[in-house]
């Protein structure tokens, strides 16, 4: 039998402010373009791809960059 365990990577979700999340990636990735930070909503697996492959890293690297540069934008935003 073949069990698979869930990564937390695949079930990745955008939540928060894109906008100011983006800004921050672009600030700290100058090389990722507009176009490769384009969200759409439901898409999160296509923005990830775009970045990944702009960035040279994996999958959950990426997800790990986003995680952390929300929480920054999340403290950002609310003035902290």
């Amino acid at each position: 039998m073949q069990n698979k365990v869930n990564k937390p990577e695949e079930d990745f979700k955008m939540v928060g402010d894109w906008e100011a999340q983006s800004r921050i990636l672009k600030e700290k990735f100058p090389q990722l373009t507009k176009a490769d930070l384009i969200f759409d909503k439901n898409h999160e697996a296509d923005l990830l791809e775009r970045i990944q492959n702009r960035l040279n890293k994996k999958r959950g690297e990426v997800i790990n960059i986003i995680r952390k540069g929300l929480s920054i934008g999340e403290r950002k935003a609310a003035g902290l």
